[in-house]
């Protein structure tokens, strides 16, 4: 599953990797990284010396697929930086966790190194040189560390990777992030330029590209200088979409999903639930975090004290207008995210025979212990394009409030799969940074299960972006005005929370224009514009 899939979102072009084994580059060596006395606490290295990118012509736009390969291993110890703003008018800080005397400390990272939650800002600066030595492309990569793909470059590295899959910052509301590589392990840097267009001048041919850490970032985390620059020889080749091609796998994409949503819910766990539990990061899929057999018979009340999920909304984003025939709506998405000291967990037993589940909220103690359960409302089957999975009914609601915050419309969208879309803050304790139900053929069910598990992991937030099924409110007669979104978890409050308090965010916006092309304007919230 990639960082897209989990997001809900398909790319438009085919992305071709290129793989290969391992080579240090400028004289380091992984024979260095192996003596764990001598290994600097980061090594930069390049996987090859020349790899092929292939490149297509598109009838607005040109892309360029091309992996050079670029990593850095971390020695002896993780590396580990921890990012966060107190609220969302202040600016982000960002510290590195480092041993000093035998116990971890937080060391602060100088101002301005992390100006978003897409990792260390300006880390690498690639230049592209055609055969003359001119230079064709030049841009700046940032590098967070977390990547699904990292694997220990030792033997005697750790087994197991604690950090997350993504950097984080997809939603503009989040908090804190983690980024890390295990000792021993890699990651991969990002070489791609964030300016669309910045590449279109490598037609086909050979080129020369040069990746360098900057100089500020060698100091900081003891990059041997020697080691902070590698060279990548790059062939650039013309190729085709094969359009037919796409379309007919798309369509068997199409196909196959349901099956394969159907194996998972069948098997009872998803694709991580042989991964091992290093820390509670990698797996909670432990016994005691499995579906129930049944419903409870006899319930133990919810727990007053002890662990327990707390539930907040985050305001609205990605607001637009759409014009569907004769109506007119604004889209939006909208967050809710778990900011407890427990995963909220809720399993749903089927009525035999209907499309309705009861459902129950189930409480664990400090040591993953079940110690309660209550009734939590209903799950039921939504058979709309797009879901085609089981919808708790009582996690969240969306309303449109009109300038005094009185009711004005309600969204279609009345009932929610619950899935760990977005890293929110992963700085808060026991945040899970490496979720399981990252999207929704995990998370949700078929129509043939009996029962379903759906969880919302501390630190993570659900996201139903603006493209989602009835995520969107009819202003078709609605005057002009000042008007307020609002997103309230919780909303019946038959989930037990530690607090319900901040349950409800609201996000204005303005409607104007005419009934036959109205307009919108989304003022800026706590400085963000998203």
């Amino acid at each position: 599953m990639t960082d897209v899939q989990s997001r809900r979102r398909r790319s438009r072009w085919p992305i071709v990797g290129v793989s290969a084994g391992a080579l240090v580059l400028a004289g380091a060596g992984i024979g260095a990284a192996e003596a764990a006395t001598a290994a600097p606490a980061l090594t930069f290295v390049a996987a090859t010396k020349t790899v092929t990118a292939e490149r297509y012509v598109g009838e607005d736009e040109v892309y360029l697929s091309f992996d050079l390969g670029l990593h850095v291993i971390a020695g002896k110890e993780a590396f580990e930086v921890r990012a966060r703003r107190t609220g969302y008018d202040k600016p982000i800080t960002a510290h590195r966790t480092v041993t000093k005397k035998g116990k971890k400390t937080q060391v602060a990272l100088p101002a301005g190194t992390v100006k978003d939650f897409t990792g260390l800002t300006d880390f690498t600066t690639i230049t592209i040189k055609n055969q003359a030595g001119k230079v064709v492309a030049s841009y700046r990569t940032s590098f967070c560390g977390n990547s699904y793909s990292s694997a220990r470059t030792r033997r005697d590295a750790p087994a197991t990777n604690p950090y997350p899959t993504r950097c984080g910052g997809e939603n503009p509301f989040t908090l804190g992030a983690v980024w890390g590589v295990q000792a021993g392990w890699n990651a991969a840097v990002a070489d791609q330029p964030s300016k669309p267009g910045a590449l279109d001048k490598l037609t086909a041919g050979k080129y020369t590209a040069e990746a360098t850490v900057a100089p500020k970032y060698r100091k900081m985390f003891g990059i041997p200088d020697r080691n902070a620059t590698a060279k990548v020889t790059v062939n650039v080749v013309d190729a085709k979409i094969d359009e037919e091609g796409l379309a007919a796998a798309r369509t068997r994409d199409a196909r196959e999903e349901p099956a394969m949503a159907q194996q998972v819910a069948a098997a009872g766990h998803d694709r991580h639930a042989e991964e091992g539990d290093a820390g509670r990061q990698v797996s909670s899929f432990r016994p005691e975090f499995r579906a129930a057999a049944s419903r409870p018979a006899t319930l133990k009340a919810a727990p007053k004290a002890g662990p327990k999920p707390d539930l907040k909304s985050l305001p609205a984003w990605g607001i637009s207008l759409s014009q569907e025939g004769t109506k007119t709506y604004v889209n939006f998405g909208a967050t809710v995210w778990n900011a407890g000291s427990s995963p909220l967990v809720v399993d749903g037993f089927r009525r035999t025979g209907t499309d309705l589940m009861d459902a129950y909220q189930y409480f664990f103690d400090a040591k993953g212990k079940q110690v309660g359960s209550r009734p939590a409302g209903t799950m039921e089957w939504d058979d709309r394009d797009g879901h085609k999975h089981w919808h708790f009914t009582d996690f969240a609601q969306y309303n449109l409030l009109k300038a005094d915050q009185k009711f004005a419309v309600r969204s279609g969208k009345e009932a929610f799969c619950l899935a760990n879309t977005d890293a929110v803050d992963y700085t808060v304790k026991d945040a899970k940074w490496r979720p399981d139900n990252t999207d929704l053929s995990t998370s949700c069910g078929a129509n043939t299960v009996v029962a379903v598990r759906e969880v919302l992991d501390i630190g993570n937030g659900d996201t139903y972006s603006q493209d989602r099924p009835g995520q969107s409110f009819d202003i078709t007669g609605l005057p002009n005005g000042t008007y307020y979104i609002q997103v309230v978890a919780n909303p019946a409050k038959r989930l037990s929370e530690l607090s319900t308090a901040n349950n409800t965010a609201l996000r204005k916006i303005v409607l104007g224009g005419t009934p036959a092309k109205r307009t919108l304007s989304v003022p800026k919230v706590y400085g963000i514009t998203g």
